[in-house]
């Protein structure tokens, strides 16, 4: 096992990072297999996935994501260097190659024994955190299966208040916001917040039951908040400029029959909504939902929501996702740190969860578990 100095009073011991992911395709033939694993067992034809393929197929059939991935995974390999850590970087995907499973085959024939875990997605709730401990556990059973001594499994936890995660957007915010073309513009502009709906009843019940609900949401209001705060937008409320200190966050990419309620409002519906009130200020669009600008972030905001700001005469510009940043990795090692500090503490010793991160934040962090374990009992609806 490799043991790295973290600090001067924290070892690494972890002997690898697994970096766990979504998935995507990466070429036509690729989409509607993968859409058939994003829907295993929900019984929806062929036809219909193609139709919902068609964003994939508008943009050549291929999603950035696992490039992105790659690139990410790069910079977090550049990270661990800095700090004197020499361990490997995997890669797995819940829905598309490389599989987790087929990846921690590998990482037992590589003599891998103890891994750090970061999935990304900064969030709580069933789609964000307990669907990646599944996978984990998942992942273990298929080594087993196949004959081989699955690695122990810690995955870090949830960062949606991290201080690196905050100012990576927030500078991200401030350079889209400069790049309005005139200075009424840039002083005018109004700062919006999206990220993925989920249904209203998930969201009801995402994280442990002591935290009352609604996790998941709350988590991105809270994030919205903080970034808000750290960039040229809370400086302008701080100087009574206009700007308000609550964030505006909306909602994209639902899916699923229109009878089932969903987080709302929608982003093009928010902002034909502002435009009827008689609102035309510019929009400095921040996703801060997604870690990377893979398929919901190019078409839902960069050709549909531009698109209705377009139609409506709104200049509106969006601020870059983060995750291939310095930054963000420096994030993820951090991460390591904070939970290889609990496993020197023993606070993982028998495979529970280990309690909320702390953050900067108002609501806890939660996802900091070993080989799959959910956070809490009922965590998420479970």
């Amino acid at each position: 096992m490799f043991l790295r100095t973290l600090s001067t009073d924290t070892q690494l011991s972890f002997d690898s990072l697994l970096l766990l992911s979504f998935g995507g395709p990466e070429k036509s033939e690729d989409v509607v297999p993968f859409l058939e694993n994003v829907t295993r067992g929900r019984g929806i034809p062929r036809e219909r996935l193609e139709v919902v393929g068609e964003h994939y197929f508008a943009l050549g059939g291929r999603s950035p994501l696992n490039d992105l991935n790659r690139e990410m995974i790069t910079t977090i390999r550049s990270a661990l260097e800095r700090r004197g850590l020499d361990i490997p970087v995997y890669f797995g995907n819940r829905n598309w190659h490389p599989f987790i499973e087929d990846t921690a085959e590998a990482m037992a024939r590589d003599g891998v024994r103890n891994t750090a875990v970061f999935a990304t997605s900064a969030w709580g709730g069933y789609s964000g955190c307990r669907q990646y401990h599944e996978d984990i556990a998942r992942a273990r059973r298929a080594v087993t299966e196949r004959g081989s001594v699955p690695p122990r499994m810690t995955r870090l936890g949830q960062f949606h208040d991290h201080p690196r995660f905050i100012t990576e957007f927030a500078d991200a915010v401030d350079a889209a916001r400069a790049t309005l073309p005139t200075a009424a513009d840039r002083d005018g502009a109004e700062l919006i917040f999206t990220a993925h709906s989920v249904p209203l009843s998930a969201d009801a019940e995402a994280g442990p039951p002591g935290v009352g609900g609604q996790l998941y949401s709350r988590q991105v209001r809270d994030s919205a908040r903080l970034i808000l705060q750290a960039s040229s937008f809370g400086a302008d409320a701080v100087a009574g400029a206009g700007a308000t200190t609550e964030p505006t966050v909306v909602w994209q990419s639902r899916s699923g029959p229109p009878s089932i309620p969903w987080l709302d409002p929608d982003i093009c519906d928010h902002l034909e909504a502002r435009a009827a009130s008689g609102n035309a200020r510019p929009v400095v669009l921040c996703p801060v939902g997604f870690v990377s600008d893979h398929v919901e972030v190019l078409w839902d905001l960069d050709t549909e929501a531009r698109d209705t700001a377009r139609s409506l005469g709104v200049e509106l510009v969006r601020a870059a996702t983060p995750g291939s940043t310095a930054g963000f990795a420096d994030m993820v090692v951090d991460l390591m740190r904070d939970a290889a500090d609990a496993e020197n503490a023993e606070n993982a010793a028998d495979g529970s969860g280990v309690g909320a991160g702390v953050g900067i934040g108002e609501m806890p962090n939660f996802g900091n578990t070993v080989n799959g374990s959910l956070c809490a009992l009922h965590c998420c609806g479970s």
